[in-house]
Formats: structure tokens, C-alpha cells, sequence
């Protein structure tokens, strides 16, 4: 097994120590990129984060850049919410404590099942997240009475790469597993493959984080997909059967 690291800049790094822990291969290659929006000119946002009952982070860069806008000034009044462990763990590194979605269903859905987010009447609510996303945990909160509203405080976008030489350098390296842990990555991996390999890229086994993204593997043509259920390096770890 040779694996290939997706993420971002800087977020590969427990997945590397995992894998020399482990003696395996690997290359690291991140098809996302991400970078704060202007949040700190963001008065109106900032507003009604300081004054939400609920607040829900979509991910560690949600935390991450939020942190960075407040200058570490939380608010103390709001419940916390992360969809996953990663985030639910940099939350918990800010001394902010959290609720989670189950561990079996560490995703939008899993957190929807949580009986704190069942009845929602006047609840006033911020997602934090990155620009754009999935529109299904807003409309779910709102038709259960809450009053959402996003605050957008990073975006993403493709790292530009010579897309023949990065493929062929990754077959080259033998090259057989793919971790992927946002259908936006999926898609870049997608887009930066010339045709003429797609059926080598299509023959990798791709390890995903969520029946979402299986979905959106299988659409594309991968043969071999696993769902490790989570995006974190115990979930990935499992799923590679490590």
C-alpha cells in the first residue's frame, strides 16, 4: 500500500505520524487550499454570533478562523456544537466545550439526531463554516423553529498544479490509496487527473468520510470505495485496516 494525502496545508501531519508509526508509504499532495475572509471587518456577523444560543462549527478551519477573528474573546452564553471529532477536539483545545455527533455518524446527519437540536422555537443559531457548503443542516434547523444564520469565515479553492506531471508523479510512486475527506477534494482530484489516466486513478482505493461522498465516488467511477464514517485519523486508520 503507497497512500496519497489530500488536505490542506498542515493538516496531513497526525495522518503522517500514524503512518510512519506504521511503516507505510505515503506522498502528500494537498488538492485544497484554505484561507481566512475578511472576517474581522465582519461586524454584523460577529454580532450575531455574540448573540446566538447555538452555535455550530462545520469544521477545524471554522474554529480555527473564528479564533482568529474574536482574538480568543468567546462569548460564554452559547451552546457548542461540532459535527465531527477533529472539530470537536480544536474547540476543546480553546477550552470550549461542545457537543458532538454520535461517532457512528460523525456528519450533518449525525449531529440532526442529537435531542438538543429537536425542538428549536426562537432559537437564535450561527453555522460557522467556509464559503458556500450544503444547505441541508440550515433548512433542517429552521423547519424545526430556529432562526439561523451563517457566518463564513474562510474559503477554499483548487492549489494550482501541473495536472500530467502530479499524475503521473503519484502513479510513477505507486500510488494505490487515496484519502479524501471532503467531496471538494474529491472533485479537485477528479478535475486534476488527465483522461488517459482515469483508469488508473479509477482502480485506486479511495477512503472517504461520509455516505455522502461514497455516493459522489461511486458517481465518478471508482471501483474501490470505503466509508470510514468520520474524517478523522482513527476513523481513516480503521477504514485502511490499521
Amino acid at each position: 500500500m503507497k497512500v496519497l494525502l489530500t488536505r490542506p496545508n498542515g493538516r496531513n501531519q497526525t495522518m503522517i505520524e500514524a503512518l510512519d508509526e506504521r511503516s507505510v508509504s505515503y506522498l502528500v499532495t494537498p488538492l485544497l487550499q484554505v484561507e481566512a475572509t475578511f472576517v474581522e471587518a465582519d461586524k454584523h456577523s460577529i454580532k450575531n454570533f455574540g448573540q446566538a444560543d447555538i452555535i455550530i462549527f462545520i469544521s477545524t478551519n471554522a474554529v480555527k478562523y473564528t479564533d482568529k477573528a474574536l482574538a480568543g474573546n468567546w462569548p460564554t452564553t452559547p451552546h457548542y456544537y461540532a459535527v465531527g471529532e477533529a472539530t470537536f477536539q480544536s474547540l476543546a483545545d480553546l477550552g470550549i466545550t461542545a457537543y458532538k455527533a454520535p461517532k457512528d455518524c460523525q456528519q450533518t446527519e449525525g449531529l440532526l439526531t442529537l435531542p438538543q437540536l429537536q425542538t428549536l422555537t426562537d432559537k437564535k443559531i450561527v453555522i460557522v463554516r467556509g464559503v458556500g457548503g450544503r444547505e441541508k443542516l440550515a433548512l433542517e434547523l429552521q423547519a424545526r423553529g430556529g432562526q439561523v444564520n451563517y457566518w463564513e469565515v474562510y474559503q477554499r479553492s483548487a492549489p494550482q498544479l501541473p495536472a500530467k506531471e502530479t499524475t503521473q508523479a503519484w502513479q510513477q510512486a505507486g500510488i494505490d490509496t487515496i484519502i479524501v475527506t471532503s467531496g471538494e477534494i474529491l472533485d479537485n482530484l477528479f478535475k486534476l487527473v488527465p483522461k488517459e489516466l482515469f483508469a488508473w486513478l479509477r482502480a485506486c482505493h479511495i477512503i472517504v468520510p461520509s455516505s455522502r461522498v461514497h455516493e459522489q465516488a461511486l458517481a465518478y467511477g471508482f471501483l474501490r470505495v470505503t466509508n470510514a464514517k468520520a474524517a478523522n485519523c482513527k476513523a481513516v486508520l480503521s477504514a485502511l485496516s490499521l
